[in-house]
């Protein structure tokens, strides 16, 4: 499969996800919350910019990458 988050999109992830990790730590929360409602989509959101690859976006057929030069 070939990648189809673009930088801003794969930046957004990163700040969001290190905000939600962080949420997780210091939430006054039970554990299993925090770890189900925050850290879990965290490291999902960490590994989609990590791959450049969203599952989602795949489904969808959705692409933030730039279109290559002279490619289709």
């Amino acid at each position: 499969m070939t990648r189809n988050l673009g930088t801003a999109d794969r930046l957004l992830r990163v700040l969001g996800a290190v905000s939600m990790l962080g949420c997780s730590v210091f939430a006054p929360l039970p554990l299993y919350v925090r770890i189900g409602l925050l850290a879990l989509p965290a490291l999902y959101l960490l590994e989609t910019s990590a791959t450049g690859l969203c599952l989602g976006y795949w489904v969808l057929g959705r692409s933030t990458c730039p279109v290559p030069k002279g490619g289709t």
